[in-house]
């Protein structure tokens, strides 16, 4: 069995090895959204495939939207030549339950897909400047909407994108840019720009990403005022915020080799130039939130009709900071970090580890006086099921690896904003699981695991930086030089607060790293005291 477009035909053999399958006309959707697109999609990775793919699948298959998502992406266009075009742009979506069953699922709700390069640009405007184009979204991470560096000064791939001006950027807000550039010369039609990225206030990062490239462009001549403009009214062109929840891991080997077994062909995961790892399935946990601003100018498909929650900004903003501060991003990253360092290779099994699981219980706790509830999803009830569910379901094949990634990133809204709310209220001296994990990450950043042995460390923008700060930092030293620590916590761009000046939190992590620091076995014993006192 090929999934392809012609291999799928043969039905009932995908059907007969469980496997569910469109039950519609894919060629018409797809000569459909070329004539006239809807919704196009920057980010070609594994949870737009998994999640927001099936969206529109979903809605096709009950006849609600009648054309299909194009795929576009700016960082990686190997996976377009290697995943997309040999399997006609459908994807294998497993959803792995915790009773060890699976739900697969064939989705062809990405009708088309492209490199977001120079070569393609003309078609990519050509694409925008279309009436019918109701929306474009993102899942770029959260560094693809960043401009500038932790000094403020604007990063070199983003200037040269200044520099070439419209007609020849690479970054995905370059790209975008240039795109509304050109419906704004077509007749300046309305459009949402939706990021659907895990980071906070993400519909205000993209809009913030998209001006600063239009300023510096105007600045230049390269547009004009009333371009600007345009792109200013949010009754013309909307950034919507959103909060996304679904755990997409890396596609995992035995997941392929249980395809194969069904005789599905073809499923071998790879690893690209640009370290992408990703295959012609998605492998995922079957829960899935998408939280979203209803403020969609030129009309949208009902989202709503998929699963999708649709309301106001303000429920999305308790949404995000619900999932992202308290009920489960903080989790992941303390069990990333600290998983990392005790050798872990499983989320599932940091979870059957007495200590890291009565961090984590203790770590919600700690972050919930800071929640308040969005209405529509409970706190409660979604760490509950983050907790005995999600996170220990032994068939994701999560690892801390990839979770650790981009963690300077991520650090601001995980845990800054929970610092700021004890702050606020004076109370910051009550937080003892918090100082922990960012004294964790400060321990993690020797590169050294808990047995003293050598540690690769996930991919993350700001690594070297603050890697250096920490040269010198040794493990077994009592007398470790902290003034690189110091720099590192008085950057409020990394927490969101400057930790150096809260004195309670200050002393609390470096009391917590030199313990962390003192030799082999070290980060398990400090870890046990401190879930154990």
């Amino acid at each position: 069995m090929k999934l392809t477009v012609e291999g799928i035909k043969a039905g009932q053999a995908w059907e007969a090895v469980g496997v569910s399958l469109p039950g519609y006309n894919i060629e018409a959707v797809r000569e459909k959204t070329k004539e006239t697109p809807e919704w196009i999609h920057f980010g070609a990775g594994n949870i737009f495939r998994g999640f927001i793919g099936g969206i529109a699948d979903t809605l096709i298959g009950k006849g609600e939207l009648s054309t299909g998502i194009i795929a576009a992406d700016t960082f990686d266009g190997e996976i377009i030549d290697k995943i997309y075009e040999p399997f006609d742009n459908l994807t294998l979506s497993v959803g792995l339950k915790p009773d060890g069953n699976s739900v697969k699922r064939v989705t062809a709700g990405i009708a088309a897909a492209i490199k977001a390069d120079n070569e393609h640009l003309a078609e990519l405007h050509r694409i925008a400047s279309k009436d019918s184009l109701k929306m474009i979204s993102f899942t770029i991470t959260e560094k693809g909407y960043a401009c500038t560096d932790i000094s403020g000064n604007t990063i070199p791939f983003v200037e040269t994108d200044i520099a070439r001006g419209p007609e020849a950027p690479t970054t995905a807000m370059g790209v975008v840019t240039s795109m509304l550039l050109a419906r704004y010369k077509a007749g300046a039609a309305k459009i949402a720009l939706v990021s659907m990225d895990n980071c906070s206030q993400n519909g205000k990062k993209l809009r913030d990403g998209v001006l600063f490239v239009a300023r510096k462009w105007q600045k230049r001549g390269f547009v004009t005022e009333d371009f600007v403009d345009y792109i200013s009214d949010e009754s013309v062109v909307a950034f919507p915020w959103s909060m996304i929840d679904k755990i997409t891991p890396r596609p995992d080997d035995s997941i392929a080799q249980e395809l194969k077994n069904l005789g599905v062909e073809d499923m071998d995961p790879i690893i690209t130039s640009r370290h992408t790892y990703i295959a012609p399935f998605v492998n995922a946990e079957i829960p899935e939130y998408l939280v979203i601003e209803d403020s969609f100018p030129n009309g949208r498909p009902p989202l709503e009709d998929a699963g999708v929650y649709m309301t106001d900004r303000d429920t999305v903003n308790k949404a995000e900071k619900m999932k992202v501060m308290t009920c489960l991003n903080p989790l992941h990253t303390a069990l990333a970090i600290t998983g990392c360092l005790l050798g872990y290779k499983k989320i599932s099994d940091e979870m059957q580890d007495e200590d890291l699981r009565k961090l984590v219980y203790k770590l919600g706790e700690e972050c919930m006086p800071v929640v308040v509830s969005p209405g529509i999803i409970s706190p409660e009830s979604f760490i509950k099921e983050v907790l005995e569910e999600r996170l220990p379901n032994p068939y994701l094949p999560d690892t801390p690896q990839r979770i650790a990634t981009d963690t300077s990133q991520k650090l601001a809204i995980r845990f800054g904003e929970t610092i700021n709310g004890y702050v606020q209220k004076g109370i910051e001296d009550n937080m003892r699981i918090i100082p922990f994990v960012l004294a964790a990450w400060l321990r993690y950043l020797v590169g050294v695991d808990d047995e003293g042995n050598p540690m690769e460390l996930s991919p993350d923008p700001m690594l070297e930086v603050v890697k250096d700060a920490m040269d010198g930092i040794t493990l077994g030293n009592t007398d470790n030089d902290m003034s690189g620590v110091n720099w590192i916590l008085s950057k409020e761009e990394l927490f969101g607060i400057n930790i150096f000046e809260t004195d309670d939190m200050n002393v609390k992590i470096k009391k917590h790293l030199s313990e962390m620091l003192a030799g082999p076995g070290a980060v398990r014993r400090a870890l046990s005291n401190l879930v154990n006192e």
